[in-house]
């Protein structure tokens, strides 16, 4: 089978767990004996451009031409079995499934967002979930409240988009769905739940962590949807030292709000910055890891890699997180005395659920699983 895998890479100065997870598929995939063909595009790429490819850029998520040609070549001339895409902004665009489709080859989609309906593709704004362009034929809401990257201008144009690709994303031939949240998102958007298949992303398994963790780990972007706020609201109502050790690692605009609990309380660590391999280190540190999302989080890569460490996980009941979390945690509402009560239990019981968690990786999480369900997929599109 041969597939091409499309994919507009995140700058690189932006963290991107997507562009991680598309490269372990990629060779999660060749391992498993899929010749893939990878037609990527990188937002770095904009630096270089002309004044002139600058002043079209705001066009090219409606179609960007230069993309849709040299696809249109690759599909000539190594005649792929599937074209898989993900990200498509700002420089493939969604006429990618146009483009196969007008070579004869079927399109499959992994969902990592909200944005065939939200601008931002968060579902989230001003601190709080927002749904307002759900439902709506152009999305005026995302221009009114400069959703996308805080101007007018380019909202107005993603919403264009948007409005524009409401009819190209319902010609995809199937849709993979990160979480049971992302397949009742297409649902509603008018997609037809036989062209829907739920399959996270896939990480590399490291094993469970050799010995018994303590205290608990969170590890995110230190920005307002990711909940650090509320973590801090309800672990200072017990007192210091009472749940054992809490370590965050992240970096974002709410840095100075770790700073200050480390600097106030002894059982709090501020990490800073810190690659994936420090991360992993610190899940095995830890008895639990902390996902507290305040918006409808999509699959925070944290939660997998410590099932995939026998860590249990406390998150709240935003978007994927309890379909990720399963028996293998426990589940909050997002606020401050429910997440305070959580870590109680959690305290007391993370031992116990090592083993579940370890045991949730390897029977719905682990790569050989998912990507056999992918496999799956382009068979059913292929035929």
């Amino acid at each position: 089978m041969k597939v091409v895998v499309a994919h507009n890479r995140y700058a690189s100065g932006q963290p991107s767990g997507e562009n991680v997870i598309v490269d372990a598929e990629i060779a999660q995939l060749g391992a498993a004996g899929v010749t893939v063909l990878p037609f990527l595009r990188s937002s770095d790429e904009i630096g270089t451009f002309s004044t002139a490819q600058k002043v079209l850029l705001p066009l090219s998520p409606i179609r960007n031409g230069s993309s849709q040609k040299a696809l249109a070549e690759l599909l000539k001339s190594e005649k792929p079995d599937v074209v898989h895409l993900h990200n498509p902004y700002p420089l493939l665009s969604p006429t990618v499934v146009k483009t196969a489709h007008a070579h004869g080859v079927p399109v499959v989609h992994t969902v990592h967002n909200y944005r065939q309906v939200c601008a931002p593709g968060l579902y989230f704004r001003d601190g709080h979930i927002c749904t307002e362009c759900r439902g709506k034929t152009f999305p005026l809401p995302a221009v009114t409240h400069t959703c996308y990257r805080g101007s007018k201008a380019q909202s107005a144009v993603m919403a264009a988009t948007l409005a524009y690709h409401r009819g190209t994303w319902k010609q995809v031939d199937h849709f993979v769905a990160l979480t049971d949240r992302i397949a009742a998102h297409l649902a509603d958007f008018g997609i037809p739940a036989e062209r829907i298949t739920v399959k996270p992303n896939g990480i590399p398994d490291a094993g469970a962590a050799p010995a018994p963790g303590e205290g608990f780990l969170y590890a995110a972007r230190l920005s307002p949807e990711k909940g650090l706020r509320l973590l801090l609201d309800a672990w200072s109502r017990h007192p210091d030292g009472a749940l054992g050790p809490l370590r965050i690692a992240g970096d974002g605009p709410l840095r100075p709000l770790a700073e200050e609990a480390a600097a106030t309380r002894s059982d709090v660590t501020y990490l800073g910055a810190v690659d994936n391999a420090a991360v992993r280190a610190e899940i095995a540190r830890a008895a639990c890891v902390i996902a507290a999302s305040t918006w409808h989080d999509v699959l925070p890569t944290i939660v997998l890699e410590a099932l995939s460490s026998g860590r249990p996980v406390l998150v709240t009941d935003r978007g994927g997180l309890p379909y990720l979390a399963g028996d293998a945690g426990w589940v909050v509402e997002p606020e401050p005395a429910a997440m305070a009560d959580g870590l109680l239990k959690a305290r007391e019981g993370a031992a116990a659920l090592a083993a579940v968690a370890r045991a949730r990786f390897e029977s719905q999480f682990a790569p050989d699983v998912l990507i056999s369900r992918l496999i799956d997929v382009y068979r059913g599109v292929t035929r």
